[in-house]
């Protein structure tokens, strides 16, 4: 039987649509389909909530929303090797590899196991603070170090392994992964990357030097980010979702996690062709 676990966001006005066809599409088919216990609630599908839905064994997890959603399955999910499918209900999708008009058909593809698993980096990201490092979390777009409410630059200093690279004045700084280098840095000014190269691309958000150029480091390369001892309200931020308040004097590091994210894709796009039509569609 085949257990797939469903993400659906709450806000999204065509969520309750989809999910209706989903669940008419799998009736009395060999499937199990499950989901989080507060959105079955919300939804109105209670008897298929479950509690501690990332201790399912689950062999595929569907997001109904955006990249966002899907984003936020895929750290939910961690070191579980879940694979992840979006469907896309949000404006951009550039993750999510469904749409609402072949919904029923990759649903088929779904049951029929007619799909590729492609193995995204994911980042990990840690802190150091008063000499004592902990993990915050996984990030499959980007780890973002910037300012918060106040409207001063901060002071950064940038490391690579044991070589310490450059002091600056930004507004902050984004370490991303290729899949992540369409998001975040995009916008700042970054190069766009196959999610099939094997590397970290950092990225200073707004620098006041003209020496701080987005920079492509291998994937096994470890970031540090220095926070120099000035006191103003300073955040990093995972996928631009979860976030931690950090102090003066503090040292935040991201590297290639152990684990990786499993995004489903079909045969009839490529990376190419999602580019052309979700990025430059009005070129």
């Amino acid at each position: 039987m085949l257990t797939i676990a469903i993400f659906p966001n709450v806000d999204k006005p065509q969520a309750p649509e989809v999910l209706s066809r989903i669940m008419d599409f799998y009736r009395d088919k060999d499937v199990k389909l499950v989901m989080p216990i507060d959105e079955s609630r919300f939804f109105g599908f209670e008897e298929y909530g479950v509690p501690n839905i990332e201790q399912i064994d689950a062999d595929i997890a569907l997001s109904i929303g955006g990249d966002g959603t899907l984003l936020g399955v895929c750290r939910r999910y961690g070191a579980r090797s879940v694979p992840v499918c979006g469907i896309n209900i949000g404006t951009l999708g550039f993750m999510a590899d469904i749409e609402l008009s072949e919904l029923e058909t990759k649903l088929q593809k779904i049951l029929e196991g007619d799909y590729q698993i492609e193995h995204r980096l994911l980042l990990a990201g840690f802190v150091k603070s008063s000499g004592q490092e902990r993990f915050l979390g996984h990030a499959i777009n980007d780890v973002v170090v910037t300012k918060g409410g106040v409207a001063r630059m901060l002071h950064l200093g940038l490391s690579i392994n044991e070589s310490h690279l450059i002091d600056y004045k930004a507004d902050g700084v984004i370490v991303s992964s290729p899949t992540g280098s369409t998001a975040y840095s995009l916008s700042a000014g970054g190069p766009i990357m196959n999610p099939n190269i094997r590397a970290l691309l950092i990225t200073p958000i707004c620098a006041h030097t003209f020496n701080m150029r987005p920079l492509v480091v291998g994937e096994d390369d470890v970031v540090h980010i220095q926070i120099a001892a000035i006191h103003q309200d300073i955040i990093v931020t995972f996928d631009g979702q979860e976030s931690f308040r950090l102090l003066p004097g503090d040292e935040v590091t991201v590297m290639k996690s152990n684990v990786q994210a499993g995004i489903v894709k079909f045969e009839d796009k490529d990376y190419y062709q999602i580019l052309r039509t979700k990025l430059w569609k009005d070129a």
